[in-house]
């Protein structure tokens, strides 16, 4: 695999992720080309092709803990830095608009399940209240019907996901599916 490979297909996932990190976009750009000589001189060292990206984003992260360190602001963000939070907000919403029709995909039992909870944020215990079933059983139908979900999703859009398993940007797939479009 070479360099030019790997960046052409993750420059774009790496700047999103940096900028859900760093509010300055010229310290964006500077983590950027700082990953790129990084990656330049040590993608050889990994050997396992399917490991590339998360050894990538293991990079990223790095070097914007390594900035924040040399800035010594690890612990000083500011409102200022937060920037990014508005803009995950509206991937948020961007997404929730696209995953209407893969709910409306699902199973009668599972959309309507889906949407309360998901959607709408009833809880857990009070939907299974309402619906009278048991606790237990409830958590195991949404996890399975998430899965399902998930699946569907995956099918359409490329997620990039922060640290903490939030969007922070997406990419749709071209796919002949009418739930892509």
């Amino acid at each position: 695999m070479t360099i030019e490979t790997v960046w052409g297909e993750y420059q774009s996932s790496v700047k999103a992720f940096l900028h859900s990190k760093v509010s300055s976009s010229d310290d964006v750009e500077d983590l950027l080309q700082d990953i790129l000589l990084k990656t330049y001189l040590h993608l050889n060292e990994v050997k396992d092709r399917t490991k590339v990206k998360s050894w990538l984003f293991q990079v990223a992260n790095n070097a914007i803990i390594d900035f924040y360190r040399q800035k010594g602001r690890l612990n000083q963000i500011g409102e200022e830095d937060l920037w990014f939070e508005k803009e995950k907000e509206q991937v948020r919403e961007d997404l929730l608009t696209c995953l209407l029709p893969f709910i409306q995909a699902l199973p009668e039992e599972d959309a309507e399940m889906l949407t309360s909870i998901e959607l709408h944020g009833q809880s857990q215990k009070a939907y299974a209240e309402e619906m009278g079933i048991n606790y237990s059983t409830l958590k195991s139908r949404l996890k399975k019907s998430r899965e399902k979900i998930n699946s569907l999703f995956h099918e359409c859009c490329e997620l990039s996901l922060d640290k903490n398993g939030s969007v922070i940007d997406y990419e749709a797939r071209q796919k002949g599916d009418v739930r892509c479009q």
